[in-house]
C-alpha cells in the first residue's frame, strides 16, 4: 500500500504548479580524499602525495523537472568519468531537490536521492589494491559498484543570462570521498501546467 501510495504521488508531481525545467553539463572534476587515501599509490592524477586531492576527467549530465512553482523539483543526473585509478567509473543518480538559498542572480539547491555508483574493478589493475570496504565486488569481478539510498548533492549556481548559469556541483560523501564539478545550467522556457 506503501509502495502504491508513492507511485500515485510521483505521477502527480508533474501536474502541481509553473515549471522551468533545466538540463545541467559539467566538468566533472576533482574528488578530495580528506584522510588521504590508502590506494594514493595508484592514483595517476593525484595532486598530494597522500591522494587528499585528486583531479577527474568526465562530464555530469543532469536533468531537473520542476514540480512545484521554482521550488521543489526531481532531478535525473548520469556522469562518466575516469576514477582516481584512471579506470572508467559513472554514476547514476534520481532525487528530489529544493531551493535553499534563492538571491538576485545567485541560489544553492540541495537534493537527496538513491545513486548508484560503479567503476571498473580495482583488483584487475592494481596489485597491491586495498579495498576500503565501500565498494562491492570480490577479486573476479569485472566491476565493482556501491548502491546509495541516500545520496545527495549541493548545486551552486549563478545565473549569467537569462536562460544560462554558470553552475557548480558538491556531492558530501564525507568522510571518504568529496567531489567537485564545474559547468553550465541552461533554463528552459517556463510554462504554466495544471491538472486536467
Amino acid at each position: 500500500m506503501r509502495n502504491l501510495i508513492l507511485c500515485l504521488f510521483l505521477a502527480m508531481l508533474p501536474f502541481l504548479g509553473i515549471a522551468q525545467d533545466n538540463f545541467s553539463a559539467k566538468f566533472f572534476g576533482f574528488s578530495f580524499h580528506p584522510d588521504g587515501d590508502v590506494n594514493a599509490d595508484n592514483m595517476p592524477t593525484k595532486i598530494d602525495k597522500n591522494g587528499v586531492l585528486v583531479v577527474n576527467i568526465g562530464m555530469y549530465f543532469g536533468y531537473e523537472h520542476f514540480v512545484h512553482k521554482d521550488k521543489l523539483s526531481i532531478k535525473t543526473a548520469v556522469a562518466f568519468y575516469s576514477d582516481c585509478g584512471g579506470l572508467f567509473s559513472g554514476l547514476v543518480h534520481v532525487g528530489f531537490r529544493g531551493v535553499i538559498v534563492q538571491f538576485d542572480r545567485f541560489s544553492i539547491n540541495g537534493g537527496l536521492g538513491p545513486t548508484f555508483i560503479y567503476r571498473r574493478s580495482w583488483y584487475s589493475k592494481f596489485d597491491d589494491y586495498v579495498n576500503s570496504g565501500f565498494y562491492n565486488g570480490n577479486e573476479t569481478d569485472f566491476w565493482q559498484y556501491k548502491f546509495l539510498w541516500y545520496g545527495g548533492e549541493l548545486e551552486f549556481n549563478y545565473q549569467l543570462t537569462n536562460r544560462l548559469d554558470l553552475s557548480t556541483t558538491f556531492i558530501p560523501g564525507y568522510p571518504k570521498l568529496l567531489e567537485l564539478s564545474f559547468g553550465v545550467r541552461y533554463r528552459f522556457k517556463k510554462q504554466q501546467t495544471s491538472l486536467k
